[in-house]
């Protein structure tokens, strides 16, 4: 599963939830019918979405079984997830960012540089934020001629970066 938000509160007296996307676009959960909740002190489980719409910075929605305001401030924190399966194709050289979250990022002289906390769209290119041991944040830009390989199964994404650059 690949968590998509977290349900950050109730909305009105009937049991919708308001849901922060963690998605590129606010309403880019709306495409999946079914979602998981669930987080580490709570066990994953499937739940249908009746209904969802955007409003403001945040999805509304009405998930199977949460009847009242007190069901959905219940669910306050917990993460929304997909099934991997559900998410559509990707061509040659295009990756989900939760794919690369977390993924160990090493230069060409196989300097450790740290791991990928985050991406950043910037309307140009996407750009990685990485973070070294230390917790200095790295911003390194997801172009061809910097990003030289990317192992999934490795969890390694090996640049053209130097350790030192703008240092």
């Amino acid at each position: 599963m690949v968590v998509m938000g977290r349900i950050v509160g109730a909305q009105g007296i009937l049991g919708w939830v308001k849901v922060q996307t963690f998605t590129e676009y606010l309403d880019g959960l709306l495409d999946y019918d079914d979602w998981y909740i669930g987080n580490d002190k709570q066990p994953w489980r499937k739940i249908q979405v009746l209904d969802a719409n955007v409003h403001g910075k945040v999805l509304v929605a009405k998930l199977d079984g949460i009847v009242d305001r007190t069901a959905a401030e219940k669910c306050k924190g917990l993460l929304v997830a997909v099934h991997r399966d559900s998410f559509p194709g990707q061509e040659e050289g295009e990756y989900y960012w939760s794919d690369l979250i977390g993924m160990k990022v090493v230069n060409l002289a196989d300097e450790e540089l740290g791991a990928v906390d985050t991406l950043l769209e910037t309307g140009a290119n996407d750009v990685l934020s990485v973070r070294d041991v230390g917790g200095k944040e790295i911003l390194i830009p997801f172009i061809a001629s910097v990003i030289q390989q990317v192992r999934l199964d490795d969890k390694v994404i090996r640049v053209d970066w130097q350790a030192d650059y703008l240092k």
